[in-house]
């Protein structure tokens, strides 16, 4: 199944992103540390031009901190980009971005014009609880679901520093598919427009190869089984999810298994590895270069077809 969800609002959005990024010094882009590939917008490059960018690996508590590290130097690879590993429970450490902007544009130090900064970022990633760190007051509205910020707004901070926040917004397609799947089970897609049973399996999986002794200690689980139908019958069991006949009640168990992954009662974790993420980009150009070839073939066909019956 492949997940997406670009509802109107979005689309909006991005529209009113590019026409202000001209006047952008610094792009704040946060970005999920369970899942910074997938959480990282692919149309922020091409928004953003030379614009220098401080990538915020949100949520970095519930992250595997080797694995961050990892993403960390990734990221930092890339010219004019900076990665910020932050938590919410430390609001020390996010004042730390103010700074941070004057660092990324030493140019502007004197400037009599204050830094304007933008912050993006996908929904339910962390922009408004974030802002309101920063700006030491309630500014914007939170909520632990996507899509609450639908509006631009403009907010003064210490550091000369005047902020733009702008609503979450994801892309048309989702790829690799893997990425869909990962925004739905942190929750950057509407618990609506998702299958709580198919992306629990999906996670299922992965937890299995990753982190089987997270599974064995949270479920109190005797052994690992074998496979994500086999997982998902074990937690139905240990937690009460069982319907008439000794079935489990997959959407119920599928529900515990995804609040809890997001609530980090499985642990700090994280979904995807720079390794794995460059190993799908290949598989999924591949993917698509197959897909491109077989429209073309039934295309030729479809056209030697028609010169064949109308003598053309």
């Amino acid at each position: 199944m492949s997940i997406n969800w670009f509802p109107g609002h979005m689309h909006k959005a991005r529209k009113e992103i590019a026409e202000v990024m001209p006047q952008v010094d610094v792009i704040i882009e946060m970005i999920d540390a369970r899942i910074p590939f997938s959480s990282e917008n692919p149309l922020v490059p091409e928004l953003r031009g030379d614009t220098p960018v401080i990538k915020v690996l949100n949520k970095a508590d519930l992250a595997d901190p080797a694995i961050t590290a990892l993403w960390v130097a990734h990221l930092e690879q890339q010219k004019g980009i900076r990665a910020l590993p932050l938590t919410q429970q430390k609001p020390e450490e996010i004042k730390s971005l103010l700074s941070l902007c004057h660092e990324m544009l030493p140019e502007r130090e004197k400037a009599v014009r204050g830094v304007r900064a933008m912050i993006m970022g996908i929904p339910n990633v962390g922009k408004s609880t974030l802002i309101n760190t920063l700006a030491g007051r309630i500014i914007a509205k939170t909520g632990n679901e996507a899509g609450v910020t639908k509006s631009q707004q403009r907010i003064k901070l210490d550091g000369n520093i005047i902020l733009t926040d702008t609503p979450g917004f994801l892309w048309p397609k989702l790829s690799p598919a893997s990425c869909g799947y990962r925004l739905a089970v942190t929750g950057a897609i509407k618990d609506t427009v998702i299958d709580y049973a198919d992306i629990a399996l999906f996670a299922a999986e992965y937890l299995l190869k990753a982190y089987p002794e997270r599974l064995m200690e949270r479920y109190q689980l005797s052994a690992l089984p074998a496979n994500d139908i086999e997982l998902m019958d074990a937690i139905a069991e240990r937690r009460g999810c069982m319907r008439k006949g000794g079935v489990s009640d997959l959407h119920k168990v599928s529900e515990i298994l995804i609040h809890e992954l997001r609530l980090g009662q499985l642990g700090p974790l994280t979904l995807e590895t720079p390794e794995m993420v460059s190993q799908e980009l290949v598989e999924a150009k591949e993917e698509e270069a197959r897909k491109a070839k077989e429209k073309a073939d039934r295309d030729k066909a479809r056209q030697a077809k028609a010169r064949k019956r109308y003598g053309k």
